[in-house]
């Protein structure tokens, strides 16, 4: 078994060595930053199909001079 680290503050820590409640911390900042990460790119696809929509809608518009 690896003794995983982390660098939090530019200061590196061994996970093991943490308390239970540190390491309880640990795992849900990286859920939470897994989670925003999929929003992020959930978001990022969202936006494109909006700009398709509106690209759509725009050809699809009636033209006045």
């Amino acid at each position: 078994m690896t003794n995983s680290k982390i660098t939090i503050d530019g200061i590196e820590y061994v996970t093991a060595d943490l308390s239970e409640a540190a390491r309880n911390n640990l795992a849900s900042m990286q859920l939470v930053d897994r989670k925003i990460a999929e929003n992020q790119q959930e978001l990022a696809i969202l936006q494109t199909a909006r700009n398709a929509y509106a690209k759509a809608l725009q050809e699809l518009l009636p033209k006045y001079s």
